[in-house]
């Protein structure tokens, strides 16, 4: 027999001292092979919508309600399968809101409750091995959970047991307690692996509160964004990205994610900006899709309108001493305040005049268009030091770094925001980096490897600054695989009324992403493995977001023949408008795929009370002739690596090659 390495070997014989504890392993691992694959749940461009997006992961993404009917159709009424599920998503809220709504002894609801909730963690957890479901438990009441889940309560030499376990739960007063582990165990077991397909950040008020949520979880991945990049740009302290943060949040008055989510002190750039543009009345620059606690309070809308011309104006002198400095990036259209002429009020675009909406400057220097005014330079200090020292900032985006990549293969899919950069004919576009041109994957790994390198940075000097400056080009650059458009049109979109100069013309990979073919060489050029097995000859597929599909226009978020699936679906609200949904969540289960289409949410507070969900439809995107098992998956070829390990060490013990360790 071929041994691997015999280091290899006599480390495993450390963990596994003897042919019993071997062989115990490979049933173990075989049995494993066996199971049904887990759920994998793909989303994008969540854009701080905390509360859709936590409400979809509570509920995962509807699997929990249909869980439900399948249990108690013919059991509970309609109203108390809603008042369940309702419970299972938000156990802490209903419950206060329960036991605040009535003087009667809830004993008989806490019995109830409990007995159906474990029929419910019984169904989710019947994919996985005990082991796994064990390590999902919580610790203080490991143990009793693990006996319920694995008693049926409708056996009759077990119903006495299980009840009995439950009513003292209630007697000793921890059915409280017990009913929301049981819920959270609920929600770790429905969704076995969560990805997150990029732009976490930006529009909506809580992209620092599902920061914190994703703090607690332990399976999921993430693939930057452009707006994910700008903030790890922000937080390593580039002043580009931290003007671009702040004029966005200001853009849609949310306020929020910057003061209360990460302590950002906001008062120098309101000082600033009342004093500089105390006459301005900022008409182009009034926030859009404004939040409730701000419509209504005029000095509070104008004070935001200001500060977010101040820091719109402070952004394009910044661009602008980026583009001089980074003539390699060939970014040759968005040299904007030169083009402006004050005497006349127009600003030239390729070649032709158009009149200036807003003509009032203050600071800038027609000379020097991107020179900083002294109050200007001060001003940028202060943020730049306010990001920087920002603790929960700083935790968020080493957590971007560490579960985070460009791209990822995962169970023959390949994942990632936007685009491969290509060419007219579909091949890979050559994008120069440092004086080097790479292309798809290898693109991938060194725009990655840059972005490394400058959060944190070990280079010192201009060259860590110049490191820093590439989450800029990555957010709006020609050919960064997270933007991919020719230029984008910010300035023109404030100060210009004609639509032709708000035109941001895609890559080819837009124009080519239908084509079966392109994506076929894509998958290939990324190494991506189809299914094997039973399974063989099943397609991979190419997942991303970016682009909101536009669903009330009949756009197919299914592309090239099922090879491609953009799963961008809008959960900014605002983009409900133009999408006519509320996004997407891909679910990939044992049998196949399916396309959950969400409506909009309306909030927490209104599901917890009245039991309202998220309304959402069922597309079928592919079923596979057979459930997909472990043995199928990425993981199952780890394992059966493993086990072949495993093999060769329970060989070596029988032959006398590694002694075995019997004592143990």
């Amino acid at each position: 027999m071929n041994y691997p390495d015999m280091r290899l070997l006599q480390l495993l014989a450390r963990t596994f001292p003897n042919s019993e504890s071997a062989s115990t392993e490979i049933i173990n691992l075989e049995a494993i092979l066996s199971l049904p694959k887990g759920t994998e749940h793909f989303v994008a461009d969540i854009h701080g919508e905390h509360e859709a997006f936590l409400h979809i992961l509570r509920n995962a993404s509807g699997n929990i309600k249909r869980k439900v009917h399948d249990l108690f159709d013919e059991s509970l009424p309609e109203q108390e399968m809603r008042d369940l599920c309702t419970l299972i998503y938000y156990p802490e809220k209903r419950l206060e809101m329960i036991e605040e709504g009535t003087d009667e002894d809830l004993s008989g609801f806490y019995a109830r409750t409990l007995l159906q909730l474990i029929q419910v963690c019984q169904s989710v957890s019947s994919k996985y091995t005990r082991s796994k479901v064990r390590k999902a438990l919580p610790k203080q009441f490991a143990y009793i959970i693990e006996e319920l889940l694995h008693e049926s309560p409708n056996d009759e030499d077990k119903d006495a047991y299980v009840q009995r376990i439950v009513e003292t739960i209630v007697q000793i007063g921890q059915a409280r307690n017990f009913i929301v582990a049981i819920c959270n165990v609920i929600h770790k077991l429905s969704i076995d692996q969560l990805h997150i397909l990029g732009d976490i950040f930006d529009r909506g008020p809580g992209a620092h509160i599902i920061m914190d949520y994703l703090l607690t979880r332990d399976n999921f991945d993430l693939q930057w964004g452009n707006h994910d990049a700008l903030w790890m740009g922000a937080a390593a302290g580039q002043d580009a990205c931290i003007a671009i943060v702040l004029r966005l949040s200001l853009r849609f008055a949310n306020l929020a994610t910057l003061e209360e989510g990460y302590g950002i002190n906001l008062l120098p750039l309101a000082t600033f900006a009342m004093d500089t543009y105390a006459d301005d009345p900022c008409l182009q620059f009034q926030p859009i899709g404004t939040l409730a606690e701000v419509k209504g309070d005029e000095k509070r809308m104008r004070l935001i309108a200001q500060m977010h011309k101040a820091i719109s104006v402070i952004q394009f002198k910044l661009e602008g001493q980026l583009i001089n400095a980074h003539p390699e990036w060939n970014i040759d259209r968005r040299g904007t305040l030169e083009n402006i002429d004050l005497s006349r009020g127009t600003y030239r675009f390729e070649e032709k005049d158009y009149p200036l909406l807003d003509t009032h400057f203050p600071t800038l220097d027609p000379s020097d268009p991107y020179r900083l005014t002294a109050e200007e330079q001060d001003l940028m200090k202060r943020l730049h030091h306010s990001f920087r020292i920002s603790e929960k900032l700083q935790k968020h985006v080493r957590l971007l770094f560490s579960h985070g990549s460009m791209y990822l293969v995962c169970n023959s899919n390949l994942l990632f925001h936007a685009s491969v950069p290509l060419n007219a004919d579909g091949s890979l576009r050559q994008v120069e980096i440092d004086g080097k041109t790479y292309q798809g994957r290898e693109l991938m790994q060194q725009i990655e490897f840059k972005m490394r390198t400058a959060y944190p940075s070990s280079i010192g000097g201009s060259r860590k600054g110049a490191v820093r400056d590439f989450f800029w080009y990555l957010w709006c650059g020609p050919d960064s695989p997270l933007f991919d458009k020719n230029r984008m049109a910010t300035f023109e979109r404030y100060f210009l009324a004609e639509p032709a100069t708000h035109h941001e013309e895609k890559g080819a990979y837009y124009q080519l992403r239908e084509n079966p073919a392109v994506c076929s060489r894509i998958l290939q050029h990324f190494g991506v493995l189809p299914l094997t097995g039973e399974l063989e000859g099943v397609c991979p597929h190419i997942i991303n977001g970016h682009v909101p599909v536009h669903a009330s226009q009949g756009e197919n978020p299914v592309k090239a023949d099922g090879m491609l699936m953009v799963i961008d679906g809008g959960f900014s609200k605002s983009y409900h408008h133009t999408t006519g949904i509320a996004g997407y969540t891909l679910v990939y289960h044992s049998r196949g795929f399916e396309l959950i289409q969400h409506e909009p949410f309306t909030s927490t507070a209104e599901a917890v009370a009245s039991g309202t969900d998220i309304k959402s439809s069922k597309q079928i995107v592919e079923m596979m002739g057979r459930r997909i098992r472990v043995r199928d998956t990425d993981k199952g070829r780890q394992i059966q690596e493993q086990i072949k390990e495993l093999r060769s060490l329970l060989h070596a013990y029988r032959h006398g090659i590694i002694k075995e360790n019997t004592k143990k």
